[in-house]
């Protein structure tokens, strides 16, 4: 009997030493089981194979910087509004809100099903959270815009200046050139190419990756100091 209550006693004891070892501990002490929160990304992130993006910039033709005012520019030339290029009822703007979201609400709006009206997005080129809460107010919907990765500025310097204007208004909405960004960034970004201007340094891969590959699905051409800004920015990756 006295063998069973020391035997007690000691397991009582134990259990009280073990308690007042962690109640001291704190609470992010190796091996307390708190892991951190998952970081929240942008989805315009996408896997990279480096050596068919850096084949792609190699074969990209070189042309002289031409100022973008050659063979007078204008915006206008790219076509009017967002157009609902591939028939499913929603713009453009609105097909990227959707797409690059982090959390999103919409409603229905005469044939489009997704009319972005709030959400949560994550800006590529500066990492900053962009939450919105009605983006039918205008100072909101100015606050996030739809850029183009490669500008049609550039674009049009680049070789558009040749194109028809079908080919055109089909580059203005062509979604792989198209990504939800801070307005004042994008703002600041304007019409430069990556000699002037890149995005946070861990998105210059993916930035470098979608201007490349952009420029090669539309026969376009590069100039000296972006090709080298390019490969460049490809070290990171």
């Amino acid at each position: 009997m006295g063998r069973r209550t020391s035997l007690g006693a000691l397991i009582v004891l134990l259990a009280l030493v073990g308690w007042a070892v962690s109640s001291w501990l704190p609470d992010e002490a190796p091996g307390a089981g708190h892991a951190p929160p998952p970081a929240e990304t942008s989805s315009a992130a996408r896997p990279v194979d480096v050596r068919a993006v850096r084949g792609d910039l190699a074969s990209l033709a070189t042309v002289a910087r031409r100022p973008v005012g050659v063979a007078a520019y204008e915006r206008s030339v790219f076509g009017g509004s967002w157009t609902d290029s591939d028939g499913n009822g929603c713009n453009q703007r609105d097909d990227v809100l959707l797409r690059d979201a982090v959390e999103v609400r919409t409603r229905p709006q005469g044939r489009c099903d997704h009319d972005v009206i709030a959400g949560t997005w994550i800006d590529p080129y500066t990492g900053r959270r962009l939450a919105f809460t009605d983006l039918k107010e205008p100072r909101q919907a100015q606050a996030i815009q739809i850029d183009h990765v490669v500008p049609l500025a550039e674009a049009w310097r680049s070789g558009a200046s040749e194109w028809e204007a079908e080919r055109r208004r089909a580059f203005a909405n062509d979604l792989d050139n198209l990504l939800a960004v801070d307005g004042p960034t994008n703002m600041s970004k304007s019409d430069d190419d990556p000699a002037g201007w890149r995005p946070r340094k861990a998105f210059q891969c993916a930035y470098a990756t979608r201007w490349i590959e952009t420029k090669a699905h539309w026969s376009l051409a590069i100039d000296d100091s972006e090709r080298r800004a390019l490969g460049e920015m490809l070290g990171y990756c």
